[in-house]
């Protein structure tokens, strides 16, 4: 099975196959390619997976999915 995990952009760099945006996950902040992703923005949510943002997402959706991880402890530092 495979798991994407939502996350907020919250800085953006490069352009075409080389953007890439700071994705934060709750406490946790990565690197995310947003090739696939031209229009995301910062601000916006994205479910990523293996580093790559796949898709667009709902804030509200995004937030309980974050929320439950943080339940059970998978968002922590």
């Amino acid at each position: 099975m495979c798991l994407a995990v939502p996350g907020e952009i919250i800085s953006i760099e490069g352009d075409a196959l080389s953007r890439t945006g700071r994705v934060r996950f709750g406490a946790i902040v990565k690197d995310s390619s947003l090739a696939f992703l031209p229009e995301a923005a910062i601000g916006d949510y994205v479910l990523v997976h293996a580093g790559i943002a796949i898709s667009k997402v709902n804030e509200l959706e995004a937030q309980k999915t974050l929320s439950y991880l943080e339940e059970i402890g998978e968002l922590e530092t």
